[in-house]
């Protein structure tokens, strides 16, 4: 049983109302100018990883003022820790005023993460069955059963500059990660538990089974690596605000190069990343629809398998993990959807249905409903000869069915406080139980 509660939202939904119906509903915003923080407590509790404590910051600079709501430098900071070891330390850095005419991003992060989604490659093609993890079902293994443990390291620049003045872009940038890969460290997670709640130790789950008793995975990937991808591309950009744009498009065209000499392994590869986000305007101010396609493929090469999950974008839209979860295909499992090609479609519309102004600071809040879907266009291609055939228990892992479109569909929940620190709140729902059942997320931003 999983329990998770962010008190750190609570200073929002606690928010008086009736301040809010006295005064009116307002879009005119406060000027803000200088610097000003934002930022909100993370308190969660999961009975495998532990209790969680943390805080998320977000300063801006927004000068005097008159580019608000844009800003001229953004430092975001947030750290996370659990009392069973996992970890999250992210700094960023976001300025178009750093370098004359260059938007610059950075990030520096180091993340441990106990209980890392992993079912397998290629979609459809990979069986997920809940009722292994299902600790009241007659076939359950562990909770952990589709869980493995990572540790990386991300060094991260982009550099962003114009061909044509707030339309034509060009990008260029940089991406290091160091991982580590193991099965999950059953041991330590149990500390502390009595024995009617500690987890089965079974071999790893699916990931022992890939690296351990069938080396799918290569014996120089299994503990994973180091991996450096040079970047560069096209922006083409009309959006009218970046938290949440009411119109215009943001187009982009990327090539990513992993050369072997700045990784520890002798693999390379090349990537292509297409994407197209476009923004409507319904009512003035208030409604819009939002769109985003995507399609990011290998060029050539061979890729590590740890680099699989990636989705690629330029900032200020990160570069995400996993197809999948919170950022990607909400309601459907993280890193459920991993193979070298894949195409990614995102449906929304939003309503900001409440402004106000509390302690002189910005508010609005904004409802969402949405579609999301992807699939995997091209195979990541392993050795199975170590998969015996006459075993059906092995053999049921790998499903004859072909891979086809994955969708959810859910609503959310949108705080923004002075236009730019976005508090997101996102439920959505599998259509397929192969994929999983539902997801709840706490985050920041809309999805893009």
């Amino acid at each position: 049983m999983k329990k998770l509660f962010f008190l750190g939202l609570l200073v929002i939904f606690l928010v008086p109302f009736q301040l809010i119906a006295q005064e009116g509903v307002s879009q005119e915003d406060t000027v803000k100018t200088g610097f000003n923080l934002s930022g909100v407590p993370a308190v969660a509790y999961d009975s495998d990883i532990g209790f969680l404590y943390g805080v998320i910051l977000n300063l801006y600079h927004y000068g005097d003022g008159t580019r608000y709501p844009k800003y001229n430098h953004s430092i975001y900071m947030e750290w996370s820790n659990t009392t069973k070891g996992s970890m999250k330390s992210i700094l960023r850095y976001d300025s178009d005023r750093l370098i004359p005419g260059i938007r610059t991003s950075a990030e520096i992060s180091y993340n441990t993460e106990q209980a890392l989604d992993f079912y397998g490659f290629n979609g459809y093609e990979a069986l997920y069955d809940n009722n292994y993890e299902d600790d009241t079902h007659s076939d359950y293994l562990s909770r952990l059963f589709y869980k493995m443990d990572r540790k990386t390291l991300l060094l991260r620049g982009d550099f962003m500059g114009d061909i044509v003045e707030d339309k034509l872009h060009w990008f260029a940038g940089f991406e290091f990660r160091n991982m580590k890969m193991d099965t999950v460290n059953t041991s330590k997670l149990n500390e502390g538990k009595s024995e009617d709640k500690q987890l089965p130790m079974v071999g790893g789950g699916l990931y022992g089974k890939y690296v351990n008793e069938w080396g799918i995975i290569p014996a120089d990937q299994m503990n994973g690596g180091s991996n450096t991808l040079l970047k560069a591309g096209l922006i083409f950009d009309t959006r009218d605000n970046e938290p949440n744009p009411m119109k215009g498009m943001w187009t982009e065209a990327q090539v990513l190069w992993s050369p072997s000499f700045l990784g520890n392994s002798s693999l390379s590869y090349g990537r292509l990343v297409l994407t197209h986000r476009q923004y409507f305007t319904i009512v003035p101010e208030d409604l819009n629809f939002a769109y985003r396609l995507s399609y990011q493929a290998k060029l050539g090469g061979k890729m590590p398998y740890y680099m699989l999950p990636f989705v690629f974008n330029s900032p200020p839209s990160w570069t995400r993990d996993g197809m999948g979860g919170s950022k990607t295909m909400r309601g459907i499992l993280r890193n459920r959807v991993a193979g070298e090609d894949y195409f990614m479609a995102n449906i929304e519309l939003r309503w900001k249905f409440v402004y106000f102004q509390l302690f002189k600071q910005n508010f609005y809040l904004a409802l969402s409903g949405f579609m999301d879907a992807g699939m995997v266009t091209g195979d990541y291609e392993f050795d199975m000869s170590g998969v015996p055939a006459n075993d059906p228990d092995a053999m049921k892992f790998f499903p004859d069915e072909p891979e086809t479109l994955h969708t959810s569909a859910g609503a959310g929940l949108h705080i923004a406080w002075n236009r730019n620190f976005i508090i997101a709140i996102d439920y959505g729902r599998a259509l397929d139980k192969r994929d999983g059942v539902s997801g709840l997320y706490i985050g920041l931003d809309f999805l893009f």
